[in-house]
């Protein structure tokens, strides 16, 4: 019997566009088919990730772009080590509610911070740990801030421009990096987008059998 390689899968996007939702559903739906499923949301899911999720979000002072930059790393270095390693090897999936991308995207494209050297440092906090596939819900940026609920964090009360360009850069890293990175039409319904994402998961899954991995 060929045993199922568990798989990394991480969704990203703008906040709004129901990444917290599918998350929970795609984990459901996993172990539905019988795999073992840990979900986590970075930056989070660990006492000290925790620590640091608040200060980034709620903190009302100012934090340099490169301090932000490398707190979402330290959380996201303890997940990693803490949460996501030992899961998959104990032969778990991983449904992650972002991961690195964000860093590159919100620090980088639209921060302004070298993309090559964020890059690195942050293959450097996850010991070169990608996910196998990264899901981002695309909506436009208006539609986006709509839809999110309750105060805004900092970040999120950040200008519309710095918001689009956010957008810009996930679709370029998409363009990038195919297939690893898919982009999903979020402005479908939460069955629409949770359907697509469970098909590419099974194709990806059936190819891996076919390949005897």
């Amino acid at each position: 019997m060929i045993m199922t390689k568990p798989l990394f899968v991480s969704l990203d996007g703008l906040d709004g566009t129901g990444k917290t939702t599918q998350c929970r559903l795609l984990a459901e739906w996993l172990r539905g088919r019988g795999h073992e499923a840990t979900e986590c949301a970075d930056p989070g899911s660990t006492g000290v990730g925790d620590l640091i999720r608040s200060l980034l979000l709620d903190h009302k002072g100012e934090i340099s772009l490169s301090c932000e930059a490398l707190l979402f790393m330290a959380s996201r270095a303890q997940l990693t080590a803490e949460v996501i390693r030992p899961a998959l090897a104990r032969g778990q999936f991983i449904v992650a509610d972002r991961y690195t991308l964000a860093n590159l995207v919100y620090q980088g494209y639209a921060g302004g911070l070298p993309i090559e050297k964020l890059r690195a440092a942050l293959l450097l906090a996850t010991g070169d740990l990608e996910p196998d596939l990264t899901f981002v819900l695309d909506l436009p940026v208006e539609v986006a801030a709509a839809r999110r609920t309750g105060p805004a964090d900092r970040v999120e009360r950040r200008t519309a421009e710095y918001h689009a360009k956010v957008r810009h850069g996930f679709l370029e890293e998409a363009k990038k990096h195919p297939p690893r990175i898919r982009v999903v039409d979020a402005s479908q319904s939460i069955e629409a987008v949770q359907r697509q994402m469970r098909e590419e998961i099974a194709s990806l899954l059936a190819k891996e059998r076919g390949s005897g991995t």
